[in-house]
């Protein structure tokens, strides 16, 4: 019993323009409880902005969000994978490459994202289908 990326991946998501400013993308994730908000462009994912970039590119160098666009403090090299990728594969990926969310294509279209609160939450789950599994093909009766 595998779990794929495409069983736990989130669809609701923040999505916004680069040109859209920061202030207005910062309010927007504290309506929606977002620490972050994909940059769309020509329709596809072009890069994303967290409650990080906010931290060390606006406020640590004493930037105001009123005047700074998302393009400017947003991260470009988007870390993807497919929804059939097994849930271990994309868990070991996230931690090779440091991050806390990796976006999930079908083909070329963005269909959610998975966070690591996404795996915490749904690995207990998991384990637990795994074993109710392992105790039925155990069991005599």
């Amino acid at each position: 019993m595998v779990l794929y990326a495409k069983d736990i991946v989130e669809s609701d998501f923040i999505s916004l323009t680069p040109d859209t400013s920061a202030l207005e993308a910062a309010k927007l994730m504290k309506e929606k409880k977002h620490g972050f908000a994909i940059i769309i462009k020509d329709g596809k994912p072009y890069g994303i902005v967290t409650e990080w970039d906010y931290l060390s590119k606006i406020v640590a160098e004493g930037k105001s969000a009123a005047t700074v666009n998302l393009k400017e403090i947003m991260t470009e090299n988007l870390v993807t994978v497919q929804g059939n990728l097994g849930i271990d594969a994309v868990s070991k990926l996230m931690a090779e490459k440091g991050i806390r969310r990796i976006l999930v294509m079908e083909r070329d279209r963005l269909v959610g994202v998975i966070t690591s609160k996404t795996i915490l939450s749904r690995l207990e789950e998991y384990i637990n289908r795994v074993s109710a599994q392992i105790a039925r093909l155990q069991s005599p009766f």
